[in-house]
């Protein structure tokens, strides 16, 4: 009895093969009897095993949210920044600052709850009711009510409310798609199977999944989070594991604090050791660390991600996280599922052949007949076969012999102006015993001899060789009065052929994989089919794939092994959803960028664990919540655009990545060394304020330029060995002008306070708003031209500059006017500068090694 059990809230684990133990086995671990159990039983057991359904949705925990955020090395530096400049005055700074934080973070916290979002879809998918044994008595109850030991009478059209296995069935099919990712029904018939996966279990039921045809009875073994559906949603509930992009803003963070340690300490120890005083070298160090803060980043990445977008938008993928399309063009090996992303998710018929192999129109008809006629449920088979065909007119139903397990076929008696005519259809192991004949390309039997058994069997594993499913068609004559049929008239049958069937393939799929492997995205095919199916589609698609992956095989390897083996294996097949989740991980482990395109519950945790995970329209509810982006139209290709639109919004974010370290860095530095050997201040603190100001300005333009198409010929990443390397590079070369700006002003020219800080101010707006023509391309700057918002916004901000520091109007700032000559030689550093900058950007822009420490070839069409 239930009482003797221990005491614990989760069940007893369960072997994952329960399938694989006889029921006598089963009935006796979960201390249940074929009877069911008494309702004081499953009360008890409702409460030891909670209720039936797939986990409720995580709380919000918006506040625990925001405080990840905010804990981000280069969120937090930015909140220093904002009260450093708060507490020294300066209020403009701190509230800009402090908004564009405020702005990014509500962008985060709005898609707080996509996680569970996409497990409380899960949650409602599953049976609203199931009819169990209760007391020995069928009882109708909420399929949340349902407990391990259950007895569960299932008949076409219900829901699987939990994981079982079947006691008895009768002709019952059961659609597993969305687990399982095969498209055709799949029989149920009781008694233990030596099988590895869930889809060659042939006695179990899963939760989520349906029956399609027929009847079963089932014994419940596993309700809740312990089926496989609640593992989904656990999956699901999970915090997903950091983005790509998400992983490069992180380390950027970091990147900027080792350089504003480094500066402080710099400052800190020149002052001390010139004998400064110290609390005052320690403000002074910390101002300009603030300085060095790129406080204008979280609003430049929002435009830019905002305009990716609104542009894929208009190519009809929605965007649910805008992070997703950095990750989408960051992306270098994209992990896709077969069913409904390669293929079109539904049954066609794509052959009739008679015995010789030969198409053969009346073994088409002659199922049709089978299918249309039949009184039974028609299966998804039946649908196929009577989308191509329609029963042959004036032939009428007059009896039929319903599909069994144990005859695994079924026949139809149909009457036409005076003929009966008996036509059986159903696997070709049990209809070929009973065939006597073949049909000859006149319609006239022939003896069947072994010689054309063997041919029909050979064509019939060719076939399934193929991918493709074979469901044999025979016939007899009967008697022109016969008025009814029976198992026992299904002998003497004449083999007319086969009904073939397949998933047939997207069009456009293999120009869309070739096109994501010219832009070097190698695509991997992660399938719960067999791997004759998937093989199948890989030739048919005309698609060059290097090795195959089982699920069987991937349960026998290590995390380590199977990440070594997934690099250089294109093709997965009869994987599961938590193996299609260890490739993933497998993958990003090895240093890649992986994205997922599924559109099953299957996919669903493997959508959750990718960089970008996605999804297509028409797919399951679970699927689309867990996607980053939906594609809305089902064209593969759009996906490549993707890639390419993600990729120019990298390349518009590291241009202000790369000119604002470089140029804050470089400016700090002089203003530190200035310090040093000037006896007033480089610039005031208004100064210092305008200075900034309206270097934001300028690049207010940058998520809208253009990108050279190298930008987006190759997956990129957040590298900062590059990022530091172009920092040091152009950075340092900054502040040697500005030295050279102080020599010449101090010693050529002799220039007051005021006249320093004014020359200075042009100097160094000129040369930090110009060098955006410079550093926007790799190319030289004369063969790559801007967007005229850039332009605008660039040299707006320049002229404002300009107009603020050599018109009247600076003498409110503290500018004084400059005479022709000082004006003439700060343009001459200028333009050497600009010079210096494009020379010196070949190998601060250096072009990065491949990706990864493995060379692999792409998955691509032929």
């Amino acid at each position: 009895m239930l009482r003797d059990l221990p005491e614990r809230r989760m069940p007893a684990p369960i072997r994952p093969d329960f399938w694989a133990a006889p029921a006598e086995t089963v009935f006796a671990d979960l201390s249940a009897s074929p009877s069911g159990l008494t309702h004081e039983d499953a009360a008890q057991r409702l409460a030891l095993y909670g209720r039936n359904n797939a986990g409720a949705p995580a709380a919000r925990r918006i506040p625990a949210r925001i405080l990840a955020r905010l804990t981000e090395p280069l969120v937090a530096i930015l909140i220093v920044a904002a009260l450093i400049s708060g507490a020294t005055g300066d209020w403009a700074s701190f509230t800009i600052i402090l908004c564009i934080l405020a702005a990014s973070v509500a962008l985060d916290v709005v898609q707080e709850h996509r996680a569970e979002a996409a497990a409380e879809a899960l949650r409602r998918s599953v049976a609203i009711h199931a009819v169990v044994l209760r007391d020995g008595a069928p009882t109708e109850i909420p399929a949340e009510e349902v407990v391990p030991g259950d007895i569960v009478d299932l008949t076409a059209g219900d829901l699987v409310p939990a994981d079982g296995i079947v006691l008895s069935a009768h002709a019952a099919q059961a659609n597993e798609a969305l687990l399982t990712g095969e498209p055709y029904p799949v029989e149920k018939r009781p008694g233990p199977v030596a099988a590895e996966t869930p889809a060659e279990a042939t006695s179990a039921l899963f939760g989520g999944t349906s029956i399609v045809a027929g009847e079963a009875r089932m014994l419940v073994v596993a309700t809740g989070a312990a089926a496989r559906f609640g593992g989904i949603a656990a999956a699901l509930r999970a915090e997903a594991p950091p983005s790509a992009f998400q992983r490069g803003l992180h380390d950027f963070g970091v990147l900027i604090l080792r350089l504003t340690g480094f500066l402080v300490l710099f400052v800190l120890l020149t002052h001390l050791v010139s004998g400064r005083p110290a609390l005052e070298s320690f403000l002074f160090a910390v101002a300009l660390a603030v300085g060095l803060t790129p406080e204008l980043l979280p609003m430049v990445m929002t435009v830019t991600l905002s305009r990716g977008a609104l542009r894929m938008a208009a190519r009809r993928v929605v965007v649910k996280r805008l992070a997703a399309v950095h990750d989408l063009g960051s992306m270098d090996v994209l992990c896709t599922d077969k069913t409904g992303t390669l293929t079109e998710a539904r049954i066609a018929l794509v052959g009739h052949p008679g015995a010789d192999g030969a198409e053969d129109p009346r073994v088409r008809d002659l199922a049709a007949i089978a299918a249309g006629l039949g009184t039974g449920l028609r299966s998804p088979l039946d649908a196929a076969i009577l989308a191509t065909a329609t029963p042959a007119e004036g032939w009428r139903h007059i009896a039929d012999v319903p599909f069994t397990f144990d005859r695994r076929r079924n026949s139809v008696l149909a009457g036409q102006d005076g003929r009966r005519l008996l036509v059986v259809k159903g696997a070709a192991e049990e209809i070929l015993p009973h065939c006597i004949a073949t049909g000859l390309p006149d319609g006239t039997p022939a003896p069947l001899d072994a010689a054309g058994r063997a041919r029909i069997a050979a064509l019939e594993e060719a076939k399934a060789a193929d991918g493709l499913r074979c469901l044999a068609v025979a016939w007899r004559a009967m008697p022109v009065d016969a008025d009814d049929a029976a198992i026992e008239d299904e002998t003497d049958l004449v083999f007319a052929g086969f009904c073939v069937f397949v998933d047939p393939p997207k069009a456009g799929a293999a120009e869309a994989i070739a096109r994501l492997g010219r832009l070097g995205v190698r695509v991997k095919i992660v399938s719960g089919d067999s791997p004759a199916v998937v093989r199948h589609l890989v030739d048919t698609l005309g698609i060059k794939a290097h090795g195959l992956l089982t699920g069987a095989e991937i349960a026998h390897l290590s995390d380590g092994a199977l990440a070594a083996q997934a690099l250089r294996t294109d093709l997965f097949a009869r994987v599961s959803p938590d193996q299609k989740t260890r490739i993933i991980r497998a993958l990003k482990a090895r240093g890649h960028r992986v994205g997922f395109l599924g559109d099953g519950i299957n996919d669903a945790p493997a959508i959750h664990a990718a960089d970008a995970g996605i999804s297509v329209d028409g797919a399951t509810d679970v699927a689309r919540a867990a996607a980053d982006m939906i594609l809305l139209d089902h064209d593969l290709g759009v996906l490549a655009d993707g890639v390419e639109e993600g990729r120019r919004t990298h390349a518009n974010i590291m241009k202000y990545v790369r000119m604002g370290t470089s140029s804050n860095f470089g400016n700090m530095l002089s203003m530190a060394v200035a310090s040093l050997a000037i006896p007033f201040l480089p610039l005031t603190p208004i100064q210092v304020l305008l200075n900034n100001l309206i270097y934001d300005l300028s690049e207010t333009g940058i998520p809208f330029d253009s990108v050279d198409p190298t930008e987006a010929a190759r997956p990129h990443g957040w590298n900062m060995a590059e990022v530091l390397r172009f920092t040091l590079v152009l950075g340092p070369l900054s502040s040697v002008f500005d030295l050279a700006t102080f020599g010449i002003l101090i010693w050529g020219f002799g220039a007051a306070p005021e006249e320093f800080r004014t020359a200075w101010f042009v100097e160094s707006m000129a040369t930090q708003i110009l060098v955006i023509f410079l550093i926007r391309t790799s190319a030289p700057a004369w063969r790559s031209r801007p967007n005229p918002i850039l332009v605008a916004t660039s040299l707006g901000a320049l002229a404002v500059a300009l107009l603020l520091a050599l018109t009247p109007v600076g003498a409110a700032f503290g500018f004084a006017p400059l005479p022709g000559s000082l004006l003439l030689a700060m343009g001459g550093l200028v333009v050497l500068y600009l010079a210096a900058a494009e020379m010196l950007k070949r190998v601060a822009m250096a072009s990065p090694r491949p990706h990864g420490r493995h060379t692999h070839r792409h998955l691509s069409a032929s």
